[in-house]
């Protein structure tokens, strides 16, 4: 446990600061772009099974509800993870952390590949979604460590290109590897990939600024803004935040996430939010080969571009959020959610076999669910604070990855049983669902301001 363990925070004085800010961020710089990069290494080994499965259906004669239920069981088991690693997450070294969660999705995406029965896929998918859940923990508590409130949503949604990154890697690398070579190779090649990407984590990631001898970011903006830092103020953050007691950490736990009403609307929210997000990338590929009669290489090309358009999407919302908002980021998701559930609508009723038209409007929605998607996590690590962050942003995934019921096993029972008009119904009434909960969160303080009242 102690290559784990979060460093000992070290003691700094006010005539220190002067000369820390070049070195505060060149760190703050590549714990960002390090991160983004790790965790779209994550998604290279997660979300190629959407590219195999009709691979795998044929050669073993499963269903779209059979389909569904490897869908609906690994995210789950992601869910549960990303809430229980938040817990750990909040408490050890990022570095190591999330990298030995890459390498545990690599070697199973190895066995996944290898295998040829219904039980072992099951086992080894499962297991995946469990180590899947040490990528995102270690990032949040990054993020929330090494930026403040009132600049995190810009940089979240930096960071949160990554998942598109990812996605949209996988989508153009795992169609033409199933396509060519077989779907196997589609586990292969990213499990090879992910390795490499573990090495780099371990060389890029660090802990929290103060394992790098830097003030914590509470003084550090203190500092950038001309504020008073007295030393007082210095040796009281140090000793609440370097040597927090685990009875501490638990208090913090249950009143910031646990008993904030906020944080469970935000949770239910995300629910709805991810039902639409993995709707349409798990199912997407299907959806696209057997309605519009493209291969699946293409599909993978289209769902592509619908995770590109998101990165456009993710980066306005962080700018809307911080400069228009105020870091008041449900506000923002309330307007995407809104306008992403009409292009749904849009989606659904149009019957053109026209590929122009269906980018189109997958890109429409493809840039306006990453907005949500991307800024649920820093309303949630505003609402808890960065003492809570990682477990706040756990809970948030919990109920966006346990959507898998719905989006995964449910999706596909309701396709094969009335067909996608009626699935396509069913994700137009999630978006309506987030966005009335998004609606009662407008006045919440999720712009960060508990942080600042905490730490002064």
């Amino acid at each position: 446990m102690s290559t784990l363990q979060s460093n000992t925070d070290q003691k700094l004085t006010k005539a220190d600061f002067d000369a820390v800010d070049d070195k505060y961020r060149y760190w703050r710089n590549r714990i960002l772009f390090s991160s983004l990069i790790g965790y779209a290494f994550f998604y290279l080994v997660r979300k190629n099974f959407s590219f195999a499965m009709p691979g795998i259906a044929t050669e073993l004669g499963l269903t779209k509800a059979d389909l569904g239920i490897f869908i609906t069981l690994h995210g789950l088991l992601y869910g549960c993870s990303k809430f229980c690693n938040g817990i750990v997450g909040d408490r050890v070294n990022p570095r190591y952390f999330m990298a030995t969660g890459l390498i545990l999705s690599a070697i199973m995406n190895f066995f996944f590949g290898m295998s040829s029965t219904a039980i072992a896929f099951g086992v080894f998918w499962m297991i995946n979604g469990w180590t899947q859940g040490m990528g995102f923990p270690p990032c949040a508590k990054s993020l929330t460590h090494w930026f403040g409130p009132k600049e995190r949503a810009i940089k979240f949604s930096i960071w949160n290109t990554g998942h598109s990154i990812g996605a949209m890697l996988i989508a153009i690398l795992a169609g033409y590897l199933a396509q060519h070579f077989g779907w196997r190779y589609a586990f292969y090649v990213p499990g090879a990939m992910a390795v490499a990407g573990a090495v780099f984590l371990l060389w890029a990631l660090r802990d929290k600024p103060q394992s790098m001898n830097l003030p914590p970011i509470d003084q550090y903006e203190k500092y950038r803004l001309g504020e008073p830092v007295n030393e007082d103020f210095i040796d009281s953050t140090e000793n609440k935040e370097g040597k927090d007691s685990l009875s501490a950490f638990r208090h913090t736990l249950w009143h910031n996430v646990f008993m904030n009403p906020w944080i469970w609307i935000i949770s239910i929210a995300n629910f709805f939010v991810y039902t639409v997000r993995y709707a349409i990338l798990d199912w997407g590929p299907t959806f696209l080969t057997e309605t519009k009669g493209v291969d699946i290489s293409g599909a993978g090309w289209m769902v592509s571009a619908y995770e590109f358009s998101g990165i456009a999407g993710m980066l306005l919302s962080g700018w809307i959020t911080d400069k228009i908002f105020k870091g008041h980021g449900s506000r923002t998701c309330l307007i995407y959610m809104i306008l992403c559930t009409g292009s749904l609508i849009l989606f659904w009723q149009n019957t053109s076999t026209s590929i122009v038209i269906n980018v189109a409007l997958l890109c429409a929605a493809g840039f306006l669910i990453y907005g949500p998607q991307c800024l649920v996590g820093v309303v949630a690590a505003n609402l808890a604070t960065r003492k809570a962050a990682a477990t706040s942003i756990g809970l948030t995934g919990f109920f966006g990855y346990g959507s898998s019921i719905l989006s995964g096993w449910g999706l596909g029972k309701i396709v094969d049983v009335y067909g996608w008009g009626t699935g396509y119904m069913v994700l137009a009434g999630a978006g309506a669902i987030a966005s009335i909960l998004f609606a009662i969160c407008w006045f919440s303080n999720d712009d960060g301001s508990k942080e600042y009242e905490q730490a002064n």
